[in-house]
């Protein structure tokens, strides 16, 4: 491949995968606590959902030798304030309130920090204009 083909360029994301340990529990914690749109369940131990045209798809490993870690998602809101609110209603815990992460020279970037039931990390974001 040519470094030079400005023209490639890794721009969307089609899918991630979350390690769960009990499926059941995540599909309730993503679909009821989070309110994403579930798609379907597929076996060995698969659950999808959609997340604004990003398929999630929780995957139970096969056995403890293929556990792994997640990626930190980050679900972008347009009130981040209301979005914490309202997940804390639900009875997500958060790892502290939604905070200024940076300032930048034309919004704020605002972020909240909460574990899904096996831990995994995950965000809210949002980008704050004056």
């Amino acid at each position: 491949m040519d470094r030079t083909d400005a023209s490639f360029g890794l721009r969307e994301i089609g899918q991630i995968a979350i390690p769960v340990s009990n499926l059941e529990r995540a599909v309730v914690f993503y679909r009821d606590t989070l309110g994403m749109r579930f798609l379907f369940q597929a076996p060995p131990g698969l659950a999808f959902f959609d997340c604004g045209g990003v398929r999630l798809m929780l995957d139970v490993p096969a056995s403890a030798a293929d556990e792994r870690r997640a990626s930190i998602i980050y679900y972008r809101v347009p009130d981040i304030a209301a979005a914490h609110a309202r997940l804390a209603a639900r009875g997500v815990a958060f790892e502290a309130k939604p905070h200024r992460t940076a300032v930048l020279a034309d919004h704020e970037l605002w972020m909240a920090f909460f574990r899904d039931p096996d831990r995994n990390l995950l965000a809210l974001m949002c980008e704050v204009r004056p």
